[in-house]
């Protein structure tokens, strides 16, 4: 049962109690919204309905707000099977649970047969970054930090390419469609210093990374060999003449601490179902500004470009 659902109205009047009571003395709001658009709509590891979750809550949680409330909105093509449908909500019901998050206001609408390719989701999250909470900024990476990941990088648009079908491409590989914030708290709980927060989705790590350098004008430099890519990763990213610092993950956060605060932070994360694979791999110099540079494992140095066009089209 949801209280906030079960009116029937297109809008939901909220207690600022279930955040703790909200004045300008207990922290500030955060606000979210993202799309959803993936294909195929289930894939090892999750669906629209876990993902579309997931990524707001996540986006949210980037930012070091506690996210508690999420509006839905879905589009249906005519025709679209009811047995899916239901698949898909009771799996964002249970991310949605999983994630300590209310989902308080929802629409749905029908466009005609072809004019959506099953369904597309949008949901919108609020939450709150708690007062005296330093909330993570691109912006604020600073030479000497440390560079940490939360576990291995690709996982999600390996899984989602192979589930295509298009390509004859046979892997295990699931999915690491999972909501992030408790990880985050975890974080914070431990006292570090956190200077930014970001999930590498779209455009993977590379997007991310070059991101964060170029808004915080420092040079982030990774160490290859450090970098977690499973193994069957690594594989279909070689076939497909991918890079795995370029390939969407969903599941996965990159950190940026100083130096002082990696074994704590590392011991946090340890600590938490979704970060028992976290390290670090890389750090954080001045120069040369906005440059991302990957130290190789036979004692090179390359430029970590932000990908150029879409590498995996409707991967999220």
């Amino acid at each position: 049962s949801n209280p906030a659902l079960n009116g029937l109205h297109d809008g939901a009047v909220l207690d600022l109690e279930q955040l703790g009571g909200l004045t300008a003395d207990t922290g500030r709001l955060a606000f979210s919204t993202d799309s959803f658009v993936v294909r195929p709509l289930f894939f090892p590891g999750g669906d629209i309905g876990r993902l579309s979750i997931c990524g707001t809550v996540n986006d949210l949680a980037m930012v070091g707000a506690r996210p508690a409330w999420i509006a839905a909105a879905f589009i249906i093509e005519e025709g679209f099977a009811t047995e899916d449908l239901d698949r898909i909500v009771r799996s964002a019901a249970a991310a949605a649970r999983e994630a300590g998050v209310t989902v308080i206001a929802g629409d749905t609408k029908v466009a005609e047969r072809g004019a959506v390719d099953g369904l597309f989701i949008t949901t919108t999250g609020v939450g709150l970054v708690p007062t005296g909470r330093r909330s993570a900024r691109a912006n604020r990476v600073e030479p000497g930090d440390a560079v940490l990941v939360s576990g291995p990088l690709g996982d999600h648009g390996i899984a989602v390419l192979a589930a295509r079908g298009d390509l004859a491409l046979q892997t295990t590989i699931e999915s690491d469609t999972a909501p992030l914030n408790g990880l985050v708290e975890a974080l914070y709980a431990s006292g570090a210093a956190v200077h930014a927060l970001r999930d590498p989705t779209r455009g993977g790590a590379a997007a991310a990374l070059n991101e964060l350098a170029g808004a915080s004008g420092v040079c982030v430099v990774i160490e290859e060999e450090r970098v977690p890519v499973r193994r069957e990763v690594a594989a279909a990213c070689e076939i497909l003449g991918f890079d795995p610092l370029h390939v969407a993950n969903e599941g996965r956060l990159l950190a940026f601490v100083p130096e002082a605060d990696v074994d704590r932070t590392l011991a946090a994360f340890h600590a938490q179902p979704y970060g028992a694979a976290a390290c670090r791999i890389g750090r954080v110099e001045a120069t040369p500004a906005g440059r991302v540079l990957l130290e190789t494992g036979i004692g090179g140095t390359r430029i970590v470009d932000m990908p150029s066009g879409e590498l995996l089209p409707r991967i999220c």
